[in-house]
C-alpha cells in the first residue's frame, strides 16, 4: 500500500502538466492567433513576431537597456535579416509562459520561438528547430553555499527540489524517481511554482534560503550567480544528457529557418553583453529569508492584527505580511525618512484619507493600509478578467506609484498587444522600460515574500502545531 502511494504521489508530482501548477497564470484568450508566415511574408508586414519566455533573463529591458540575453541575439538577427533589404524589418516580442510557446508557434501567433532556456519539442507536430543556439547545454542543481552538498540525485530521495514552469528536468526527474521508487526509496518531491515566477525568481529564492534548491541551465545558473552571491552550483550534478539550446519554426517557414540557421553560425555574442545585466541588478535590493526566528517571532506578535483586518476586508492576511515584511521587516516602530511610520509604512496623510487616526499605532497602521490596498481594489482593480494575484499585483503597483499611473502603464501594454489584465512579464514589462527596476521590483519582492508565507501557511495560522512538530 504505502508503494502504491509513492506511486501516485511520485506520478503526481513528476508528470503534472506545469500548466496545472500555474493557477495563478492568466488566461490567453485575449489574443488572438494568426497564420502561418515565412520570410516573404514578414519583409511585407516589416515585423517579424518572435514568442519568447516571459523571463525577465530572457527577454528583459530595463530604461531601454537590454538585460535579456535572448533578445540581444534577437536584434541581432533583425539585423542581420535587414542587410541589403528593400524594407526594414521590426522586432516584434510577444513574452508568454514557457510551456505555452510552441502551441502558440502552431496556432501561429508567432513567427520563431526564442526560448532563452532548453525546451522540448515533442508532442509538437509542424515544429522544427533550429541549429543549436547554444551546444552542449547542461542542467545542474543549484543550492544556497552553506546547504547539504550532494554527490547523485539519489540523495534526493525524500527532499524538496523546486522547479520553473516549463523546466526541461521534468522528465529525467520522472526517470530518477521511477527507479527511486523501485527501490522503495520515496520520490523527489517535486514543486512546480507558478506563473509569477520566471527561472530568474527561483534563483532568488534558493539564495534567500526560501526554496532549497532548483535544477536549472548551467549558463543561466553562472549568470545570475554574478549577482547572487549566495547561490551554489553544483556542477558536478548534471542532469542526464546534455542538450542543445535551439529557437523553434513551423515547418512551411523554411526560408526564415535557413536565415536563422545561417545567422546561428555566424554569430557571436557581444564581450560585453551581461554590462547592462550587471549594472542594474547587482545594486538592486535582494530577497531575504522572512522565516528566520525573529521573522517568526514578529509575525506571531502581529498575526492577530493582520488576520483581523484582512478577514474584515476580505484580504489574505499573508499579502498584509508580504508588504509588511517589504516594508518594515515587521518592525512596528519602523519610521521612515520621509515620515511613513510603522509596520505598513503608512503616512499620516494616508490614515487620514482611510478615515483612520494615529497611524503610529499598531491597529490603526494596519488598519489604513489594509483600507487603502481594499479601496484600490473596489475602485480600480475590480474587473472579474484579473484573476487573484494579478489583482494583488496591479494593487500593490498602485499602493507603491498611485494607480493613474499602473492604468496609464496597461493602456500602454495593451497598445502594444501585451496583455493589459497581467502585471508579470506583461504590463511589468512596460514598467522596465519606462521606469526601470524601481515598482516592478516592488511587487515582484512581495510577492516572493508571499510566496515564502503561503508555503508555511498551516504552521503559520496554526502555531500550536508547529511547537507540537518540533
Amino acid at each position: 500500500m504505502l508503494r502504491l502511494l509513492m506511486s501516485i504521489v511520485c506520478l503526481l508530482a513528476c508528470l503534472a502538466s506545469p500548466a496545472l501548477a500555474r493557477v495563478a497564470g492568466p488566461v490567453d484568450g485575449w489574443q488572438r492567433a494568426g497564420e502561418s508566415r515565412d520570410l516573404a511574408d514578414i519583409r511585407r508586414t516589416g515585423q517579424l513576431r518572435v514568442l519568447v519566455n516571459q523571463s525577465r533573463h530572457s527577454s528583459g529591458v530595463i530604461r531601454d537597456e537590454v538585460v535579456g540575453i535572448e533578445y540581444i541575439r534577437l536584434r541581432a538577427f533583425v539585423r542581420y535579416l535587414n542587410r541589403g533589404g528593400s524594407q526594414a524589418i521590426t522586432l516584434k516580442v510577444i513574452p508568454k509562459p514557457k510551456d505555452q510557446l510552441l502551441a502558440a508557434l502552431q496556432r501561429g501567433e508567432g513567427d520563431l520561438v526564442a526560448p532563452g532556456e532548453l525546451l522540448d519539442a515533442r508532442g509538437h507536430s509542424g515544429v522544427v528547430r533550429s541549429q543549436p543556439v547554444q551546444r552542449a547545454v547542461p542542467m545542474v542543481l543549484v543550492t544556497r553555499q552553506g546547504s547539504r552538498v550532494y554527490r547523485q540525485f539519489d540523495e534526493l530521495s525524500g527532499r524538496a527540489l523546486v522547479l520553473a514552469s516549463g523546466s526541461a528536468a521534468r522528465i529525467e526527474l520522472a526517470r530518477i524517481n521511477q527507479t527511486l521508487l523501485k527501490r522503495g526509496q520515496a520520490p523527489i518531491a517535486l514543486e512546480w511554482v507558478d506563473a509569477s515566477l520566471a527561472i530568474e525568481d527561483v534563483l532568488e529564492l534558493v539564495h534567500a534560503g526560501v526554496y532549497p534548491a532548483t535544477i536549472v541551465e548551467l549558463p543561466i545558473a553562472e549568470r545570475w550567480a554574478k549577482v547572487l552571491p549566495r547561490l551554489r552550483i553544483d556542477r558536478a550534478m548534471q542532469l542526464g544528457e546534455v542538450r542543445d539550446a535551439n529557437w523553434f519554426f513551423r515547418g512551411e517557414a523554411k526560408t526564415l529557418q535557413a536565415r536563422a540557421d545561417r545567422f546561428l553560425a555566424e554569430y557571436r555574442p557581444p564581450a560585453d553583453q551581461d554590462a547592462a545585466f550587471l549594472r542594474h541588478y547587482r545594486r538592486l535590493s535582494k530577497v531575504h529569508y522572512p522565516l528566520d526566528r525573529l521573522g517568526r517571532q514578529r509575525l506571531e506578535k502581529v498575526r492577530p492584527t493582520l488576520q483581523h483586518h484582512a478577514q474584515n476586508l476580505e484580504l489574505d492576511w499573508l499579502d498584509l505580511a508580504a508588504i509588511a515584511f517589504k516594508e518594515s521587516t515587521l518592525n512596528p516602530a519602523a519610521i521612515s525618512p520621509g515620515g511613513a511610520i510603522g509596520l505598513m509604512q503608512v503616512t499620516p496623510a494616508t490614515a487620514r484619507g482611510m478615515g483612520v487616526g494615529d497611524p503610529r499605532h499598531l491597529d490603526s497602521n494596519v488598519l489604513a493600509s489594509a483600507r487603502y490596498l481594499s479601496s484600490l481594489r473596489r475602485d480600480h482593480f475590480a474587473s472579474p478578467r484579473l484573476n487573484e494575484r494579478e489583482r494583488m499585483a496591479f494593487m500593490l503597483a498602485a499602493y507603491n506609484m498611485g494607480p493613474q499611473r499602473v492604468q496609464t502603464l496597461r493602456a500602454e501594454a495593451r497598445r502594444r498587444g501585451l496583455n493589459p489584465d497581467q502585471w508579470f512579464f506583461q504590463v511589468e514589462r512596460v514598467a522596465l522600460e519606462q521606469m526601470g527596476l524601481g515598482v516592478a521590483s516592488y511587487v515582484s519582492s512581495i510577492n516572493k515574500y508571499y510566496v515564502a508565507y503561503a508555503r508555511e501557511r498551516f504552521l503559520l495560522e496554526n502555531p500550536a502545531n508547529r511547537q507540537a512538530g518540533r
